[in-house]
């Protein structure tokens, strides 16, 4: 079984001390898992372009995107994923549910009560690092 390489983009988007995430929907792989938005990086596409277009699709807003927060690359036995986590901010629309199950703001420090898809682990662990208690931004 050959090993799939896959770019990934994320968008850590805060407000009000709380970061948003998204619920992956049941039918795909890891369904059920909560997620920071975005997706794959298309052949051709910058990382940044990918993840206003993956804004666009799943949740039906424009974003800003600015500097990267961290990236991290984790083994899933289906593929290996290397994922690249941008600052980012919504510019004015609300999000909508086009492609996830349900979206919440989660305070850093309540991050675990939520199951977070395994490559997003060791972010969660640098925002609670980095900001729990703590005002984001």
């Amino acid at each position: 079984m050959s090993e799939k390489n896959i770019e990934v983009v994320a968008a850590l988007i805060w407000e009000n001390g709380k970061f948003f995430a998204c619920q992956r929907p049941e039918n795909k792989a890891r369904g059920g898992l909560w997620e920071f938005v975005g997706g794959k990086v298309e052949k051709g596409e910058s990382k940044e372009a990918a993840l206003i277009r993956e804004c666009r699709e799943e949740l039906g807003v424009l974003i800003a995107v600015d500097n990267v927060f961290m990236d991290v690359t984790h083994p899933y036995p289906d593929i290996t994923v290397h994922l690249t986590l941008f600052n980012a901010r919504f510019t004015g629309e609300e999000p909508k549910m086009l492609e996830h199950q349900a979206f919440m703001w989660v305070k850093p420090e309540e991050a675990d009560a939520a199951i977070f898809c395994p490559a997003d682990v060791e972010i969660l662990s640098e925002i609670k690092r980095r900001f729990a208690n703590n005002e984001a931004e």
